[in-house]
């Protein structure tokens, strides 16, 4: 099983990314999936989290109302469109797959992940 994380870069405060996450060896059409960062010399933190069916999404503080989470199951992809981004938002940005549906209360914490991507920097400069 694979998470392949694609679509970041550097831009400036106020531009948008869309992040995409391709899953491959296995379907996740029926497992809850995330987004999760990390900033040099910070903990991964929680930035959303999508259901199954896509019909339930969560967020984290820091990006909620900027950003939205979606699926494509019958491309085995999620994806993160991130809107007004901000030097702050600088990270890496990995996806993270479930074994299962969860509970969306659950699903801001790492430890509910199964599965993993290598990550893709985001920069964003002022």
């Amino acid at each position: 099983v694979q998470l392949q994380a694609s679509g970041g870069g550097l831009v400036q405060a106020g531009d948008s990314l869309r992040l995409s996450c391709a899953a491959s060896g296995r379907s996740f059409s029926n497992d809850a999936m995330a987004w999760f960062r990390q900033a040099a010399g910070k903990e991964r933190e929680f930035v959303a989290a999508i259901n199954w069916s896509g019909g339930s999404r969560s967020y984290g503080d820091d990006v909620r109302g900027r950003s939205t989470i979606s699926r494509d199951n019958a491309k085995n992809t999620v994806y993160l469109q991130m809107n007004s981004l901000r030097p702050e938002d600088t990270a890496v940005y990995y996806c993270a797959a479930k074994n299962g549906i969860g509970f969306m209360f659950k699903l801001s914490s790492t430890d509910e992940y199964d599965y993993w991507g290598q990550g893709t920097q985001v920069t964003v400069s002022s």
